[in-house]
């Protein structure tokens, strides 16, 4: 009997929610927000108004987009169906009647989606990472400009830094549980790499390949050239400042030079 209740009792891995422990652990939306609201701001002496954003997954930057101003709008644009699904039932359900109104959710690639045409549009967390070849990307950033009004701007982020090549865990503890990030596999030839997210519990349960992602790592010269190459009329790449223990503060600005830091991670922003 008390074999098969150990085999019966649920594990905190067994019990959690990937996607609450993705928005806890990878994203803040708000300091997110508050570079591209001000950003935006600075270079065009305006707010922007429509936010557009690319691989928006649970749509939780759209959220906090929609709650900081009444004449804010937002659309969602990602090909999986079921995390959407999972947005609307536990970001946008969150919001006021009003402010769940100005988003819209849209099930689709893109490479292809056509929306009205955006203030602003984003493609975080690496996602766009996924087009491993040259034309294929300046397609899809061509596509972007396609999307944005006459001075719009495109807003991208980009890790690198030597350590982006290697294949090594990292384990980030956040109290309830710990986040390992899982360089797994880089191929040096092609730029393939294969990266995953795991996470682990106090109980020493542990939620493996939560997420899995195919990419090419991008170097940052790559990306402001390509994006020129697709017409912007300028690509700027916002640095990390650090702080008295030489670790990033969370201030970004934009810079011709960078340091040759182990790991980085920067902001692009590609002027149409």
């Amino acid at each position: 009997m008390a074999s098969i209740k150990r085999k019966n009792k649920q594990t905190k891995a067994s019990q959690a929610d990937k996607h609450k422990l993705y928005e806890a652990s990878v994203q803040c939306v708000e300091a997110e927000i508050d570079f591209i609201d001000e950003t935006f701001l600075k270079l065009r002496n305006r707010h922007a108004t429509l936010l557009r954003e690319d691989f928006c997954g649970t749509a939780n930057t759209s959220c906090e987009w929609v709650k900081r101003r009444e004449s804010n709008q937002a659309i969602s644009v990602d090909l999986d169906p079921d995390v959407l699904k999972w947005g609307r039932e536990n970001n946008l359900s969150k919001l006021e009647d009003s402010q769940r109104l100005r988003i819209k959710l849209i099930n689709g690639d893109v490479m292809t989606v056509d929306t009205s045409k955006a203030d602003t549009i984003l493609a975080m967390n690496f996602s766009y990472w996924i087009f491993k070849e040259r034309q294929t990307m300046i397609n899809y950033f061509r596509h972007v400009r396609d999307g944005l009004v006459d001075d719009g701007i495109f807003f991208l982020d980009a890790f690198g830094g030597h350590e982006a090549f290697e294949e090594m865990e990292e384990s980030t503890d956040y109290g309830k549980f710990t986040y390992i990030w899982d360089q797994h596999s880089y191929n040096p030839i092609n730029g393939h790499c294969t990266c995953k997210i795991h996470f682990k519990f106090k109980d020493g349960s542990k939620m493996k390949n939560a997420f899995i992602y195919h990419w090419r790592i991008w170097t940052l010269p790559e990306l402001t050239e390509m994006l020129t190459e697709a017409g912007f009329k300028k690509a700027t790449v916002y640095w990390e400042g650090t702080d008295e223990d030489g670790e990033g503060n969370g201030v970004f600005t934009p810079t011709t030079e960078g340091e040759a830091d182990a790991g980085w991670i920067a902001y692009i922003v590609a002027e149409k």
